[in-house]
């Protein structure tokens, strides 16, 4: 497949609890500056033209309003936690113009998917006004195609959770993990770019901290890489950023990227 020219926009670039925390009086949940205001990870992929996103979280509809997105083409999801999937009914406005989602998930999501948005899977007697998705089992040994571009799956664990991280052609991203097998690390070599997480800078049992995340990048050499998923125990965006080595920066929300 051709080599593509992409455009991702962070949607979110938070943790689980969204930067400001609800009732934290963390100077960093207090900060004026735009870039410590954190929504739930996700990432829009542009390429032609197509639109496809990764991860659906609870802060969905406000991300595809502050993107302009009109329509998507389909939801590639990462592994089954609220943070990564409680957005999937606002979908709606996107089935109603367009009709049923493709989204792309290894099984157990999609099996989990399934008991929390039971309605949206029903095959008869669907409510009126319900969405309707069309599912695509993602294996992590298996490249899959969207239209001209070839996916490559990414196996990494997140604590003992599997979890996939995702590469189109040369950008790849990577989030919830603490450990990637070496055998699946041969999937992110020569990479343009590379978004992974970076909770925090103590250590994490579930997320790479700050001194993990930078020992992958060591390690995968891409030419940049923008840290994700940022608790607002890692500081300040602004202080952050300038202790981080060349071509390593701090993702924001609505960061746009070329790839």
């Amino acid at each position: 497949m051709r080599k593509q020219d992409l455009r991702v926009t962070v949607l979110g670039s938070g943790t689980s609890q969204g930067i400001p925390v609800i009732g934290s009086t963390h100077p960093v949940c207090l900060s004026g500056d735009p870039r410590d205001k954190r929504l739930r990870v996700s990432v829009l992929i542009e390429w032609d033209e197509y639109r496809y996103v990764i991860d659906c979280g609870p802060d969905f509809r406000a991300q595809m309003l502050a993107a302009g997105c009109t329509r998507i083409d389909g939801i590639l999801f990462t592994h089954e936690h609220a943070d990564h999937t409680a957005g999937l009914d606002d979908i709606r406005p996107f089935f109603f113009r367009q009709g049923d989602i493709p989204i792309y998930a290894p099984e157990q999501v999609l099996r989990a998917l399934e008991r929390r948005f039971d309605y949206i899977f029903l095959v008869d007697e669907r409510y009126p006004g319900v969405p309707s998705v069309i599912q695509h089992p993602v294996k992590e040994d298996t490249p899959f195609a969207l239209w001209d571009m070839e996916v490559i799956p990414v196996l990494a664990y997140h604590n003992r959770l599997p979890v996939l991280g995702y590469r189109f052609d040369t950008f790849a991203y990577l989030t919830d993990v603490k450990t990637i097998p070496e055998d699946e690390k041969y999937k992110l070599q020569g990479l343009d770019v590379l978004i992974v997480n970076a909770l925090r800078k103590e250590p994490h049992h579930s997320h790479l901290n700050l001194e993990e995340a930078l020992e992958i990048v060591k390690e995968l050499e891409p030419k940049r890489t923008y840290l994700t998923h940022i608790s607002h125990l890692m500081g300040f965006h602004a202080e952050v950023e300038k202790e981080l080595p060349k071509n390593v920066f701090l993702a924001y929300d609505g960061l746009v990227i070329d790839v």
